[in-house]
């Protein structure tokens, strides 16, 4: 299991088990966002198994999935505000934690000061600076 801090609140992962919710529960995690839709790889397991073991151990969990570079202002709205009303902190995960972590960047953009959402996804492994550069010139528009 690959779980990557972005705050004290809110970490990614690539795909997680249904067998690592214990462990992330015992890591502290309140809440789980399933950002992957279910078959979309082969072989890979399906969210209500994640579920249900989230549930088992008194986690909060939310399905929103997200196609692979197709994310939609609803998406992002609703990631928003999962980040805003879910107990944390909160690990979201998808087949890489790519997506999560765009989402995270959207959800934030307005709230962080673009250099330190840069950082922080950077830390974690992520380069978001694409994706801040659109909103940047989204916003300008």
């Amino acid at each position: 299991m690959d779980l990557r801090k972005i705050t004290d609140d809110f970490a990614v992962a690539p795909q997680i088990l249904p067998e690592d919710v214990a462990e992330i529960a015992k890591s502290g995690y309140r809440s789980i966002i399933c950002n992957r839709p279910d078959n979309e790889e082969y072989g890979q397991c399906d969210h209500c198994d994640v579920e249900a073991e989230a549930r088992k151990a008194g986690m909060e969990f939310l399905m929103l999935p997200i196609v692979s570079g197709v994310v939609t202002e609803e998406a992002a709205d609703r990631f928003r505000q999962a980040l805003d009303q879910m107990p944390g902190p909160i690990l979201a995960y998808c087949r890489s934690g790519t997506r999560c972590t765009m989402l995270w960047t959207i959800a934030n953009f307005d709230r962080l000061d673009p250099v330190e959402i840069v950082e922080r996804t950077e830390q974690a492994g992520y380069d978001m600076r694409g994706i801040i550069s659109q909103l940047q010139s989204m916003q300008g528009a």
